[in-house]
């Protein structure tokens, strides 16, 4: 259960959360048309918060509505003032954020010429999403039955609500068969993403994701390919087959809700040493260290509430 936070910002104005309504016939709530951030605020040395790339974060929530042919009925300066409102006035010095732009109740139907977009903001406290346990010691990971959606089949740059339905199969998948996550490939059988995670592999000190052609570009992917090249740690974006994952020296999951897991294991065989290896270890202590406002080179990715 999600603890709950005072307030929740909806339509322009602060709520109490249990008012933050909808109607039933709420047309994202029955088609999936509606877009989304997932977004991270944490406590820093000094005690103060700061959110962890947030204008990059409210950029691609103004991106994947423009792709979805949602107009957005605020402005980017607004939504990012909002979000660090909605942590203030809840109080919440560390926790998980999100955003979301969805089509209101009035007509339903596939096509609808008039809807209301309307445009919710909460805020709540979350750990790893993979566990703390993942976090330190690594995940197993199954390759799914199911394929990550092709850019003709779906629109694979937007956060699109219906889109993780494909993710929820999947992860539903992983788990009845006693895994902690689903890897998908893409349509032409190669590695895409985990359900809700980008991924990366390490080889003999080179460390390799796959190019975003038919994956969503992951803020936090982004980041840690930043962090690896500033080290000194070769980065390459190409093509991943499943069984280069299975003699991998490491691999490892990226997101917001996820931050960066290790995976020790995929499809039974033990990766690396079946635990976070240097690459991973080295790219998380810098994280943590970045997004507690350590990190005097990166402290461009703060936003201070």
């Amino acid at each position: 259960m999600l603890a709950k936070t005072k307030k929740i910002w909806l339509d322009g104005k602060l709520v109490d959360w249990d008012d933050a309504k909808v109607h039933v016939l709420t047309h994202t709530l029955h088609y999936g048309l509606g877009v989304f951030e997932g977004i991270r605020c944490y406590s820093t040395h000094d005690g103060k918060s700061a959110v962890f790339r947030l204008k990059e974060h409210v950029d691609r929530l103004f991106e994947s509505a423009h792709i979805g042919l949602i107009e957005i009925p605020f402005s980017r300066e607004a939504i990012f003032n909002a979000i660090l409102e909605t942590l203030r006035v809840n109080g919440l010095k560390e926790g998980y954020i999100r955003p979301l732009v969805f089509i209101g109740d009035g007509e339903m139907g596939l096509f609808i010429r008039e809807y209301p977009v309307r445009v919710s903001i909460a805020c709540w406290p979350w750990g790893p999403y993979l566990g703390e346990d993942g976090v330190n010691n690594g995940i197993r990971a199954k390759v799914s039955s199911y394929t990550r959606h092709h850019g003709n089949v779906m629109m694979t740059k937007a956060k699109i609500c219906g889109n993780y339905v494909n993710s929820i199969f999947a992860k539903k998948e992983a788990i009845a068969a006693g895994y902690d996550e689903a890897i998908l490939l893409d349509p032409e059988g190669y590695v895409a993403e985990a359900s809700g995670e980008n991924i990366f592999m390490a080889k003999k000190g080179v460390l390799k994701t796959v190019p975003t052609t038919s994956i969503l570009k992951g803020i936090t992917r982004d980041a840690i390919m930043t962090i690896a090249r500033d080290k000194g740690i070769p980065v390459q974006e190409e093509r991943i087959s499943r069984d280069e994952l299975y003699i991998a020296d490491e691999v490892f999951l990226s997101g917001t809700a996820a931050e960066i897991t290790p995976v020790r294991e995929v499809d039974d065989r033990t990766v690396g040493e079946g635990k976070p290896g240097p690459i991973c270890k080295t790219i998380q202590s810098t994280f943590y260290s970045i997004v507690q406002g350590r990190e005097e080179q990166y402290k461009h990715w703060l936003a201070y509430v």
